[in-house]
Order: C-alpha cells, then structure tokens, then sequence
C-alpha cells in the first residue's frame, strides 16, 4: 500500500504574475490565498505554467520562497525543480526541500533532451539528493523527450520517486506504464482535456491549468469520480471541454495568464519568447469564460 501519497484531488500550476520590472508578488499572494479559500487541494510554484523557465535564478528561489510562507502549510505545496542541467536541478530540489516544500515536480530535459537511460541516471540523482518526494513530468511536446514505461519501472522503486505528472496525452502509454507501476507510483493527469480517462486508469487526479480560473470546479470533477460518481465526473469534463482547448490554442501560459488578467488577478505581462495573446483567440476565450459564468 503506498504512503507516501502527496495530494488527491486538483493542483493548480500556478500562473506567476509578472510586471515588466520583476513578479508581482502582491498579486502572487492574492492567487495563493485565493486558491487555497477556493478548495484547491495542492499547489504547483515555478512550473511551466507558473514560468519557471524565464525566471531568473534569484527570482526562482524567491517565488518559492515567498509562495512557501504565504501558503504557510495549509495545502501540499509542489516546487518546480526541473531543468536541462542537472546539477542545477540538484541545487533548486536541495533549497525547496529547505524551504519545507512538501515534493518537486521535475520536468524531463528540454534541448540537450536524453537517453532513456540518461532519464534514469538524472532522476535518480535528483532523488538521491533529495528529501521530500519527486513527481517526474512528461510533457515530450514541449521537451522532445518521453519518459517511456520501461523507464518508469526502473524509477518506481527509489524511496524519494513518488508519483508521475503525465502530460504525453497518449491514453494507450498511460495504460501501459500503469500496468508497470500503479501500485508503486501515483498518477496525476497533467492534460485538463483527459482529467477523467486518466483518472479511470487508477489516477489520483490532476495538476491543472485550468484550475487557475476555477479551483472548486476543476477539484469537484475529480472527487465526484473518486467518490463514485463517474457519470458526474464525466459531464464536468466534458461541459469544460470547449473552454480547455481554448487555454490551450496558444502556447501554454498565454491564453491562462490572459484570462486570469481579465478576472483582474494579475497584468498581461508575459516573458519573451512568448508573447501576449492574440485578439480574435483571446475574444473567444474571453466569450467561454463568461458562458460559464466565470467573468
């Protein structure tokens, strides 16, 4: 039976909001206490979505210092720890676990990418010098590498490897890797568009973009189908779809950071190389949130 199980239900990959000097940490604050006031069951500091990997070094370890105070232990709180230099990898998991972070979530390497074998050697390094649990992120859209199953059962008896973020979008994958290691490692959907398919291969729920914008609901979707209510579950997912591509039309964090800049949390302002959203795919965006009540 697995104990070390970090969170069921929602966690936002918190957007970090930004200014053209620096982050906006009044307003990073406003986010976390929101959130945490909404349901939201954990939180995800400095990952994709939350920019990490346009954050300057000082500002990376000031985000998840701030966000660690501010969230003061009243949810899991996940740092994002991953990068394509693994000594750099090492040095950010060593100062979260410092800070109290309950686990890291640790990216596969984007650029230099790597052998499967390579994957092993890294997470195992990551993990040996580390306190608190890993979750390993597969998102081979983004990285040009995938974690494959394989992998996964190499990794899945390291005390300190935790759970997987599976954001390959390959139902068939999924299903094999949890035939390897469901009973050894925790799965977290890390697509909103499959929240509940990968919750019906024994997922434990999902770490989400879209519960930037709404928390309870994205948390309520996968406690219906925890509890049973499969059909519930399902209906949620699929009522929202329209409104997950639309977060998705453009590279993720532009259309969340555009939205949550309309609900007044945060400015427009986005690292380069990414740019503002595009006005004809931010009006329909924008249109979406109000149909669901949301502006």
């Amino acid at each position: 039976m697995k104990t070390n199980t970090i969170f069921e239900g929602a966690a936002t990959a918190l957007i970090t909001p930004l200014t053209p000097d620096g982050v906006d940490y009044e307003g990073l604050g406003r986010l976390i206490d929101w959130q945490i006031d909404a349901g939201i069951d954990a939180l995800v500091i400095a990952g994709t979505t939350g920019e990490g990997s346009t954050l300057t070094d000082e500002e990376h370890r000031e985000v998840l210092a701030f966000s660690a105070r501010r969230a003061a232990g009243r949810v899991p709180m996940i740092a994002g720890t991953g990068s394509n230099d693994t000594a750099y990898a090492i040095e950010l998991t060593r100062y979260a676990c410092e800070l109290g972070y309950d686990a890291m979530l640790v990216v596969t390497p984007y650029y230099n990418k790597a052998t499967q074998k390579g994957l092993i050697r890294m997470y195992e390094a990551i993990a040996d010098a580390s306190t608190k649990p890993l979750v390993l992120y597969n998102v081979p859209s983004r990285t040009g590498v995938a974690i494959q199953p394989a992998t996964y059962a190499a990794l899945a008896d390291h005390p300190m490897i935790a759970a997987i973020k599976e954001a390959n979008g390959d139902i068939s994958k999924i299903a094999e890797t949890m035939a390897l290691v469901g009973d050894k490692l925790d799965l977290y959907s890390g697509n909103d568009d499959q929240i509940v398919p990968v919750l019906s291969l024994g997922g434990r729920g999902v770490i989400s973009v879209l519960s930037n914008l709404i928390p309870a609901e994205t948390s309520q979707m996968v406690k219906k189908f925890l509890s049973g209510d499969v059909r519930g579950a399902a209906e949620m997912q699929l009522s929202y779809l329209n409104l997950i591509n639309a977060l998705f039309c453009e590279v993720n964090p532009i259309p969340v950071k555009a939205a949550m800049h309309a609900m007044g949390y945060c400015s427009d302002d986005i690292r380069l190389p990414l740019t503002p959203m595009e006005d004809e795919n931010r009006a329909k965006l924008l249109a979406l949130m109000r149909g669901h009540g949301i502006l």
